[in-house]
């Protein structure tokens, strides 16, 4: 779940030399207090400046506000310095790890002796208050050789790591406390002071990239949310810190807002939902991120499934079937491993061979392409199956079903000429924006992930690479939808383009991938003979439209917060019998509605009716049928939805139409009384 990172576009201005950037943002009248200031400048090369940033020349700028992506992070992570700055005040032995911003908000890791307690961030949420109102400014200070920096932070045994890694891993970089990468060979090290309002004494310092807000006073509203352990740069072979997570906003009322989004998503978990509601539960039997589908979920699975299936042959694909483990070689061939080991769980040692857990189904789709000869005639060739794969995410980052080790992805390759992969990515961008709008999510973007060209993690040509990226870019503006960048977040063999969706309640999911694929066809030596004769290879166009089908489901359950369209409900109707005696005249018309594929029960218990009602709006139950004596003389029932509304005294047939008419049109809406 994240948001769309478009920078706010904002009339440059010039900073010129020997001048702050700060005196042009104020000789162009832009905003330097209040919700929407000018934090930061985005120099001609798109790197952040702090407002005191002085040019050697004249320099167009763009102005960077609070209230955008890029101005929200820096407010987030100057807010994380404070933190940091009350917790060394409070807790004078605690050393500092790092502090990066992060999605609406930000956290720092700390050693400390013990951990941290709900009364210390009270305690600490008041120091925070005295320092922002204090009106501290933020220096950027450099060193001028790493002995220097050593010098200063000799206390302080985590940045001193960080400045270290330099001689292990020369040329690479070092990860400071902005959670980034900076190179400490070829790029500068630096250190912000927090000092004194109207003095330069300092109050405060700590390694960092930066930038920083001009001054604390800007820090509109925060709050403290938690604190966890968590192990030194995310590795369980190093010592674990108490890390302290916050949100912090340009206004409180920004903040009262978001933390009413909390709330609503709280209400909203899918965790929580699925087991009020019997849908899947994760028994510490089996392991973390392996779900178990109860029947009630199992329905709700199925109709995806059966969706999604009936489409992709609709949409002209084949269905296929690969086994769950397969030989190491295969995943060597694919380049899998090395790029994707970490990922993998570890290999068998089976008969001599290594055998692993597959993650990914593609490999084996380009065994079934290359079992016979294929001609240009056969192309697009379109594969489609449900392939269980298996993924090890680390435990922290194991989520429901939104991240899990065991999962369905509806995966789909299509093997087409490179003349083809134009047609064949919008065909395939249309069916999945016409996939999420029937399942009732029609707000989205879509993100463009590139490769970042200085890792060595992605294979292929510098042209094969601007190729396949130039196709599925021109093809996602043709939709008309916002196309955000997403720079380095392309798989190793191709970059990809996904669907971001919105949620009822704003929140954004990826869900939809299409990748172009050059490498894979080559590993293989997949061919198809063209119209010339001669050997080609084809282009691999992978897909997976729900993503994977668990995902989706948690998605489907936090956006409908439990309240499944009628079409999607595992039970559609129940049937309310006022007295007992009433029961086998709501069993018949049951029966009729079974007779029609719905799912629909009869509530035979021994409470009362009252519960009844209310045990089917706590299963968020579209229909209830509630039945009388005055029904069964005249033949009727008479309904109560979801929202309350009721309709009675409804006719047999009709009453059976009505539900009937409701499940088949797979609307999303809930049925009323209207």
């Amino acid at each position: 779940m994240s948001s769309p990172r478009t920078p706010v576009v904002t009339d440059p201005v010039v900073v010129a030399a020997g001048t702050t950037a700060a005196d042009a943002v104020a000789a162009a009248g832009l905003p330097t207090s209040g919700p929407t200031a000018i934090v930061v400048v985005r120099d001609p090369e798109g790197g952040l400046r702090d407002l005191d940033w002085v040019p050697d020349s004249d320099t167009p700028v763009e102005p960077v506000a609070i209230d955008s992506p890029d101005g929200l992070n820096v407010l987030r992570h100057s807010t994380a310095h404070v933190l940091a700055q009350a917790v060394q005040d409070i807790f004078p032995e605690a050393k500092l790890g790092i502090g990066p911003a992060i999605d609406n908000g930000f956290y720092y890791d700390f050693a400390v002796d013990k951990p941290f307690q709900p009364e210390d961030l009270a305690k600490l949420e008041k120091r925070m208050q005295e320092i922002i109102k204090s009106g501290q400014r933020f220096r950027r200070r450099r060193f001028e050789s790493l002995d220097e920096a050593k010098a200063e932070l000799a206390a302080e045994p985590y940045k001193l790591e960080l400045v270290d890694v330099k001689g292990a891993d020369a040329g690479v970089g070092v990860g400071l406390d902005a959670g980034e990468v900076m190179e400490v060979g070829g790029g500068e090290l630096t250190i912000y002071d927090n000092l004194a309002a109207n003095e330069d004494k300092v109050c405060w310092s700590d390694l960092c990239r930066g930038p920083h807000l001009p001054s604390t006073r800007l820090i509109g509203a925060f709050k403290l949310m938690r604190s966890a352990a968590a192990y030194w740069r995310g590795s369980e072979k190093n010592p674990q810190l108490q890390r302290v997570y916050g949100t912090a906003w340009p206004t409180r009322d920004a903040l009262k807002a978001y933390l009413k989004l909390l709330e609503e998503a709280a209400r909203r978990d899918h965790r929580k939902l699925g087991r009020d509601l019997d849908l899947f539960s994760f028994p510490d039997e089996l392991g973390s991120g392996l779900p178990v589908f109860h029947p009630k979920g199992g329905v709700i699975k199925r109709e995806m499934e059966d969706y999604v299936r009936a489409r992709h042959i609709e949409e002209g694909f084949e269905y296929v079937g690969t086994p769950h483990v397969s030989k190491q070689g295969l995943f060597e061939t694919s380049g899998h491993l090395p790029y994707y080991a970490e990922t993998m769980f570890p290999p068998m040692e089976l008969e001599g061979s290594a055998y692993y857990l597959k993650a990914m189904n593609c490999p084996m789709h380009n065994l079934i392409y290359r079992a016979r000869g294929r001609s240009y005639r056969d192309l697009p060739l379109r594969l489609f199956e449900f392939g269980s794969v298996y993924r090890f995410e680390k435990s922290g980052v194991v989520h429901g079903l939104t991240r899990v080790r065991g999962f369905a992805q509806d995966d789909s390759h299509s093997y087409v000429t490179p003349e083809q992969a134009p047609g064949e990515i919008r065909h395939l961008l249309n069916f999945i924006l016409g996939l999420l709008r029937d399942f009732g999510l029609d707000d989205f973007y879509i993100e463009l992930s590139t490769r970042d060209p200085k890792s060595d993690k992605f294979i292929g040509s510098d042209e094969e690479w601007e190729n396949a990226t130039r196709v599925l870019e021109e093809v996602a503006l043709e939709t008309g939808l916002e196309l955000v960048a997403d720079p380095g977040g392309a798989a190793y063999y191709g970059p990809k383009i996904s669907v971001q969706a919105r949620d009822a309640i704003g929140r954004t999911w990826q869900m939809s991938t299409i990748q172009y694929d050059f490498n894979q066809p080559a590993r293989f030596g997949l061919e198809y003979q063209a119209a010339d004769g001669t050997r080609q290879q084809p282009v691999m166009i992978h897909s997976a439209k729900f993503g994977s089908i668990e995902r989706f489901l948690g998605v489907l359950t936090e956006h409908y917060a439990g309240a499944f369209p009628a079409w999607l409900a595992p039970v559609q109707v129940v049937g309310i019998p006022i007295r007992e005696e009433h029961t086998g005249y709501l069993d018949e018309f049951v029966a009729a509605l079974r007779a029609e594929g719905v799912r629909a029960d009869v509530d035979a218990s021994d409470d009362r009716m009252q519960k009844k009602i209310r045990n089917a709006q706590q299963q968020k139950i579209p229909f209830m049928a509630i039945a009388g004596d005055a029904d069964v003389e005249a033949g009727t029932v008479s309904f109560r939805y979801r929202d309350g509304s009721q309709r009675n005294g409804v006719p047999l047939a009709e009453a059976v139409a009505h539900v009937v008419e409701v499940v088949r049109s797979r609307t999303n809406a809930g049925p009323t009384a209207e």
